[in-house]
């Protein structure tokens, strides 16, 4: 049975794993602190077992901690993009755990971030709602967040009047998802015009 002759620091958090006088393995150091490796320590199948499962457990958690850092997501969607990278559910629904009682995933703080950073680049109400159904925010969420946003109106208003205002303003909010109401509002005589489709 392989027997543990040295543990030596590598790089940052790491430590390398001798067995029988030769390298075997450089392993994050909370994975070797939780598996209690030691030296003279002899690796039966059940330790190499706890060992496999903490090296999956961290793998799990770097991951998601890794997706986080590149943007912010729901829970649902760092679910999904873990599953993407191979994580079992297992160690997918623990590391999500660890992540949101570490506060870094966080489904109303996404929600609102999003909603917020949609609406100041001129998406209208119904797109920013259907954006967030796409990243699993459940509707009564969306609609406290929607809530909180400037209304719907007024920044129909205010993009209007940056694009010149008249029929090509319109049609631009209402290809943004702007209610027919808030574009009307927006865009005086819009509704006596033709050509532009409102909704």
């Amino acid at each position: 049975m392989p027997r543990v002759t040295a543990l030596r620091p590598a790089r940052p958090g790491r430590v390398l794993v001798e067995l029988d006088g030769e390298r075997w393995r450089t392993l994050p150091l909370e994975v070797a602190a939780r598996t209690a490796l030691s030296v003279g320590l002899e690796l039966d199948r059940e330790r190499l077992r706890a060992l496999r499962r903490e090296l999956r457990r961290t793998e799990a958690l770097d991951a998601g901690a890794r997706l986080l850092s590149r943007r912010d997501r729901s829970e649902q969607g760092l679910r999904r993009a873990l599953d993407r990278n191979g994580v079992t559910e297992e160690h997918r629904e623990e590391a999500v755990r660890t992540l949101r009682r570490l506060g870094a995933v966080d489904d109303e703080r996404f929600a609102h971030a999003r909603a917020a950073s949609l609406a100041d680049r001129g998406w209208g109400d119904a797109a920013i709602a259907s954006a967030l159904e796409l990243e699993s925010v459940g509707r009564e969420l969306a609609s406290v967040v929607l809530a909180g946003l400037e209304s719907e109106q007024d920044r129909a208003a205010r993009f209007a009047a940056r694009r010149g205002g008249g029929v090509r303003a319109a049609r631009w909010l209402a290809a943004r998802g702007f209610e027919p109401h808030a574009i009307v509002a927006a865009v005086p005589g819009i509704a006596e015009s033709e050509g532009v489709e409102l909704g």
